[in-house]
């Protein structure tokens, strides 16, 4: 374990003991995510695990546990049976206020792309009713989803319906799969080149919470006309060879990753985002299935190619879920979504343990 946390760049103090102590109550969550199960235990990610080749989410049909474990209740959401109602006042809330605005006319200062999946519905309407309130405040501001087609036909009509009223999402043509997801930031890239003209682009995903006032801040930071690149930084990490989250030669033959940033949250400046979509359409573009890796390798080739980058690492842009006075928070559910944004309009950006 301590082999494995060294290799973390920038990360603060882990001082918690190992979860699961003999004797002792604790909460442990499961949830779905893009790439697949995050398991937290009294509101600390723990572990990951991806969803194996071919699995569609909606086919899971039960949980199992095994082990010497004595359990005290269960509490399941977000599991229905059959794809829920669009009409139904549960599932969507059909409200003129979380309607996106037109998209402004000028060039933004910042534009999020948010990755999302099509059965995510309420992870989309806890952003609407969060974070994204704040693109909305913010004239210089845009966020929409970016989100893939279901293998069910029925996820894809309630998500067009979903685009057709919110306004907010962008669906993407091919099939949701995990090897795939490099795409859906090359579109993120494309949207805020050519429909949204940004100075900055940011993708994040639908369980990250984000501060945008802060993210505003950090980009400030870095010297008007400077090609740019933020969020949390790793610098020397080698793929994995072995295990679940393999990487084989023929995919990633180096012996180490480019410098890049954890996926949940990073900005890039627009030269950068033009240069990704000029060699994409000159079909020289290398893609690797890992798209925080990708991103981290053309913003790499830019800087020894065009002119140099600036990296501007800050632990904030938080991956492993959330600590106070974070910038981005991973791995929230919806619950926690909600429970950030009312913190943070009393003015506290501490971390919530929703039980």
């Amino acid at each position: 374990m301590k082999q494995w946390l060294n290799r973390l760049i920038g990360k603060p103090s882990v001082d918690w003991p190992y979860p699961f102590v003999e004797g002792k109550q604790f909460v442990l969550t499961i949830t779905a995510g893009l790439e697949g199960y995050h398991v937290s235990v009294d509101g600390r990610h723990v572990t990951s695990f991806p969803y194996r080749t071919g699995y569609n989410l909606e086919d899971a049909m039960e949980l199992s546990l095994k082990g010497d474990l004595d359990v005290e209740s269960v509490v399941a959401s977000y599991l229905p049976s059959s794809p829920p109602s669009f009409a139904s006042q549960s599932y969507l809330e059909m409200s003129e206020q979380w309607k996106a605005s037109p998209l402004p006319t000028e060039p933004v200062e910042l534009f999020v792309g948010i990755l999302s999946a099509a059965s995510h519905f309420a992870e989309r309407m806890a952003v609407r009713k969060s974070w994204m309130i704040s693109t909305k405040k913010t004239p210089n501001v845009v966020a929409r989803f970016f989100v893939a087609l279901s293998g069910k036909n029925e996820i894809n009509e309630e998500l067009k319906k979903e685009a057709k009223y919110f306004g907010d999402i962008v669906i993407v043509p091919f099939m949701d799969n995990y090897d795939l997801v490099v795409l859906k930031t090359i579109a993120i890239v494309e949207y805020g080149v050519k429909v949204v003209p940004a100075k900055h682009i940011m993708k994040c995903d639908d369980d990250t919470f984000v501060r945008i006032e802060s993210v505003l801040d950090q980009i400030k930071k870095v010297q008007s006309g400077k090609s740019m690149y933020v969020g949390n930084i790793n610098y020397y990490h080698r793929p994995l060879r072995s295990g679940k989250w393999s990487v084989t030669y023929e995919e990633w033959p180096e012996e180490v990753y480019p410098p890049y940033a954890n996926g949940p949250g990073y900005v890039i400046s627009s030269d950068i985002a033009q240069y990704i979509l000029s060699e994409f359409d000159n079909e020289a573009l290398r893609l690797f299935k890992m798209e925080d890796v990708s991103m981290g390798m053309w913003v790499e080739k830019f800087s020894t190619t065009r002119q140099p980058v600036e990296y501007l690492h800050d632990v904030r842009f938080y991956q492993p879920g959330c600590f106070d006075g974070y910038f981005t928070a991973h791995y929230q559910s919806p619950q926690h979504m909600i429970c950030l944004w009312r913190k943070l309009q009393a003015g506290s950006a501490q971390c919530c343990n929703v039980r």
